[in-house]
């Protein structure tokens, strides 16, 4: 018999494309809320200009702290730390090597302002990764990288077509 906190697997996998695949099973009595998301960075001061851009409401005393953590719409939060924070408390850290491992997505009012926000983002001097593009989605989309590398996705729907 398998311990509480393991759920065995389904007999046979679920052909997506045609069946819905089962709920996963929680493990947890409770219910997990999603209520921070934290940046690891290595220069606070140049981190935040770039999300201030971007038009998060971010102090300008901030900027040399260790640890900077903001309320977005909703209640989630953003929060970043610098590498010596995170190694204050885990000593063993390091940057990943071989790409990135999150990326953050802010919406557009319309498809003409991805275009503008990627364009004030490069004029300003940030890493344009993808150009404005069609996506096949329905989205006008483009991707910029923070001073960090983190990918930033700036999205908005394409109009409905006749």
């Amino acid at each position: 018999m398998l311990p509480s906190y393991q759920v065995r697997p389904p007999a046979r996998p679920s052909e997506t494309f045609k069946t819905p695949a089962a709920p996963a099973a929680s493990v947890l009595p409770m219910k997990l809320q999603l209520a921070l998301i934290e940046l690891v960075v290595a220069d606070m001061a140049a981190t935040l200009a770039f999300y201030r851009r971007i038009g998060l409401d971010i102090p300008p005393d901030a900027d040399k702290e260790p640890h900077v953590d903001v309320e977005l719409a909703g209640g989630l939060r953003l929060a970043f730390d610098t590498e010596d924070t995170i190694r204050s408390f885990d000593p063993e850290w390091s940057r990943p090597a071989g790409g990135h491992r999150a990326a953050l997505a802010f919406a557009c009012d319309n498809p003409a302002a991805v275009d503008a926000a990627y364009a004030d983002l490069t004029g300003a001097g940030y890493e344009g990764h993808l150009a404005p593009w069609d996506a096949f989605w329905g989205m006008r989309y483009a991707v910029v990288h923070d001073p960090d590398g983190t990918p930033v996705d700036l999205f908005a729907p394409q109009p409905a077509g006749p």
